[in-house]
């Protein structure tokens, strides 16, 4: 049985009144902060049970990921892959660049951009799932990766002085945050003058209905939590971050639950890069 019914037409009028940059009110934030915890602790542990999306080296490259930049970086942080779109060009990483990634997961964008910004740089992973940075503590020191460091925090709020990084990088994290629009003001405010924020990320054609914005598994699985495109452009637009390029990806959620709710609200993956003007 298919798990979304199609929303009548006062709840979509309602959807589009809901709070969309601060969803506190929605959804309770430590269910949901435990909850993407435990979707992504399988992500790390590779197991691709019951999952809503793909993982992996193929889904990186049917993104768009260069096959010699994913064959520098460690196969194991690579098999946790569970990005949505490909973001690195438009970052346009240079060597010697300080570079942020907001919710690093097992390392996969934090290991591409080490090996862009070389020795002479220095590339800082977030995230708040411990499975996942100790996974991605374990590759960098294997594999040498001395310009990385992991740090646990939230993504809301960001443990690095003002104006720290050349660029910040996320991939299909943002939507699972309550608070976008705080992310967006950290974000900003870690970026010199001229840095780029550049993100692969959930959007969505028209708002979401109400209960659907509350199911906490959903928010899990990168689809409840994803507000409308316009939306989401304003909200980076508000930091003083000028939208510069955005494209849609070719990315596809796989169970029946998500497929469902991508259909009736036009839920898509689309890459974006801004640059900081103030």
């Amino acid at each position: 049985m298919s798990f979304q019914t199609g929303p009548t037409a006062d709840e979509m009028s309602q959807a589009e009144d809901l709070p969309q940059l601060d969803a506190s009110s929605l959804v309770d934030g430590d269910r949901l902060e435990a909850e993407v915890k435990d979707m992504y602790r399988r992500v790390a542990r590779e197991e691709e049970a019951e999952l809503h999306f793909e993982v992996g080296r193929g889904l990186a490259e049917y993104l768009g990921y260069p096959g010699e930049l994913l064959d520098a970086i460690p196969a194991e942080a690579l098999a946790s892959f569970a990005g949505v779109g490909h973001h690195l060009d438009l970052a346009a990483l240079q060597p010697g660049e300080e570079v942020l990634d907001l919710g690093s997961g097992s390392g996969t964008d934090v290991f591409c951009a080490a090996v862009l910004v070389g020795e002479s740089g220095h590339v800082v992973g977030v995230d708040i799932t411990d499975e996942q940075l100790d996974k991605a503590a374990r590759l960098r020191d294997q594999g040498g990766f001395s310009q990385v460091e992991l740090v646990e925090a939230h993504i809301e709020e960001l443990p690095f002085e003002d104006a720290s990084f050349d660029a910040v990088l996320s991939n299909g994290v943002i939507n699972l945050s309550l608070l976008k629009g705080r992310v967006f003001d950290e974000a900003a405010r870690v970026l010199r003058p001229g840095g780029r924020l550049a993100i692969a990320d959930i959007v969505s054609g028209r708002a979401l209905k109400e209960r659907t914005r509350r199911n906490v598994e959903l928010w899990a699985a990168c689809i409840a939590g994803a507000i409308p495109r316009s939306n989401y452009l304003k909200a980076v637009e508000a930091q003083g971050l000028e939208v510069r390029e955005v494209r849609k990806n070719d990315y596809r959620f796989i169970s029946e639950r998500a497929l469902d709710a991508c259909s009736t609200y036009e839920v898509e993956s689309i890459s974006l890069v801004a640059v900081k003007t103030r």
